[in-house]
């Protein structure tokens, strides 16, 4: 027999809300066919393992409906989705970087009284 949790023992176990995995089925990620003798869903190991994956997804920075299109993609596929996605996270933190060099360098250089110094550094 398998083994099933309510939805109440899958949000406890990886720490979401029911709206979350309720958006999950919604979004037609993860659904369930199966009920307690009370009506309650009930979820299997795979339906679980699966959530948990969606938001390690989610945690990674993509968003719901880019992992509807790769979810149940063979693994090299999302493979080249997750290099991808790490190339595009290097651009961002290159980019935040350098913002991060701009307003360090703007702070240390701002004088309010003399708005023109400020309007120097940028210009």
């Amino acid at each position: 027999m398998k083994d099933f949790k309510t939805l109440k023992e899958v949000c406890e176990l990886l720490n979401v809300t029911r709206r979350i995995v309720q958006g999950y089925e919604k979004k037609g990620l993860v659904h369930t066919d199966y009920k307690d003798k009370y009506g309650h869903l009930l979820y299997d190991e795979e339906t679980v393992k699966k959530i948990a994956l969606i938001r390690f997804y989610q945690k990674m920075g993509f968003e719901l409906k880019e992992i509807v299109n790769f979810i149940e993609l063979p693994e090299k596929d999302i493979k080249n989705i997750l290099i991808n996605k790490l190339n595009d996270l290097k651009i961002e933190h290159e980019n935040n970087h350098k913002r991060l060099i701009l307003i360090e360098e703007l702070i240390s250089n701002f004088h309010e009284d003399n708005i023109d110094k400020y309007l120097e550094i940028i210009i």
